[in-house]
């Protein structure tokens, strides 16, 4: 298991610790879903003078002051990036973590290329990056029968990786391992969360939790452990307010069976023999009733359970325990189905937003219904 241990410092909590102020950021995968939601808390902060985010799509969520810029999947140019920027923090969200969601090819070239041209950049001559944050995942663990009830960050792995998806993480680790041994002078944390689920997150997972049918492992009752989608945006502005540096979990209090997870959401399961699971899953998947990756297949037996003592420990509050979030996370998509979408998508167009950033016809010092309320009061007076 990959350590950052000779890095790793204690630290004041958030509110303890006085804000630094000019901070420039760098968020990678803004159009992902985290990378997104980190840009957008990192504007309401006044003390974050410029943040610019990478990505090889465009944001969608709506970013008012934050700078995009396209590029390949394996920031190339990302040392060119950093140097014109002069950015003195790093918030790599841009990992992927769901094995459905491309080829192990486009996968690799994301977690551990991308990964080791973001090391490079920041580890260059005169680089100005002073914090880095990883967002990995505690599937570096892995999950198997040998496994302790509770992962410290300082476990090992039970069993050696086969999948893909961990094998990049564990690689991804192994740079992070690097850079904070020959950049001391740079905090480097790496968050590892668990499952996470919410009302806009979509994971194997939650799409499973959202069908009537939903497939179990006769024999094994699994237990599992997750973090709210809010509790995870929460950690990494709590590293970053905090200088953060170390190797962290981030998941809520508790594991709950797998049966007790289904029961939360009204579900019922489908028992599966404990073998050929690809096999057999794959008519039902086809027509979109059941999507387990093989990567869950481990999952779906032995479950996996993280010690968050650490983070806990430094200051991090939760904001809902593991049952909490499954609960949270269900309300939230019948909410959804019962009154449906409430706002339109958001559609990211270049010449709009340059509008709105740049033009002196769009007011920036005063909010609009300030102003009007000014003229009226001038009027009055007259």
């Amino acid at each position: 298991m990959v350590r950052v241990s000779k890095n790793t410092r204690t630290v004041p909590t958030a509110a303890d610790k006085p804000r630094s102020h000019g901070r420039r950021v760098l968020v990678t995968g803004l159009g992902t879903f985290w990378g997104g939601r980190v840009a957008q808390a990192l504007e309401a902060d006044p003390d974050v003078e410029t943040i610019v985010g990478l990505d090889v799509f465009e944001p969608t969520v709506e970013l008012e002051r934050t700078e995009y810029v396209r590029v390949d999947a394996n920031y190339s140019i990302l040392s060119r990036i950093v140097r014109a920027t002069q950015v003195d923090t790093i918030i790599h969200t841009f990992l992927v973590v769901d094995p459905t969601m491309m080829s192990t090819r486009s996968m690799h070239e994301i977690n551990v290329i991308g990964t080791m041209n973001l090391f490079a950049a920041a580890s260059a001559p005169n680089s100005t990056v002073r914090d880095v944050i990883v967002k990995s995942s505690t599937m570096v663990y892995g999950s198997a029968p040998e496994d302790p009830t509770w992962f410290t960050e300082d476990s090992p792995r039970s069993r050696r990786a086969t999948q893909p998806i961990e094998r990049s993480l564990a690689a991804v680790e192994g740079y992070v391992h690097d850079f904070a041994e020959d950049n001391p002078h740079v905090n480097v944390a790496l968050l590892r969360f668990s499952n996470v689920v919410g009302a806009e997150i979509e994971t194997p997972l939650t799409r499973l939790l959202q069908h009537p049918l939903v497939p179990s492992l006769a024999g094994f009752d699994p237990r599992f452990q997750f973090v709210h989608e809010r509790d995870v945006v929460r950690a990494l502005l709590f590293a970053f307010d905090a200088h953060l540096a170390g190797i962290y979990n981030v998941a809520g209090d508790e594991q709950i069976p797998w049966s007790e997870v289904t029961h939360i959401c009204g579900r019922r399961n489908i028992p599966f023999p404990p073998f050929g699971t690809q096999l057999l899953s794959a008519p039902l998947r086809r027509i979109g009733v059941v999507d387990l990756p093989e990567e869950y297949e481990s999952l779906l037996k032995y479950g996996r359970g993280v010690d968050n003592s650490k983070f806990k420990n430094i200051g991090f509050e939760y904001q809902y325990s593991s049952a909490e979030a499954i609960e949270e996370f269900i309300e939230s998509i019948r909410l959804r189905r019962t009154i449906g979408a409430h706002r339109p998508a958001y559609r990211y167009e270049r010449d709009v937003e340059q509008f709105f950033r740049h033009s002196p016809a769009v007011l920036r010092d005063r909010p609009l219904a300030e102003d009007l309320q000014v003229d009226e009061t001038s009027t009055a007076t007259e």
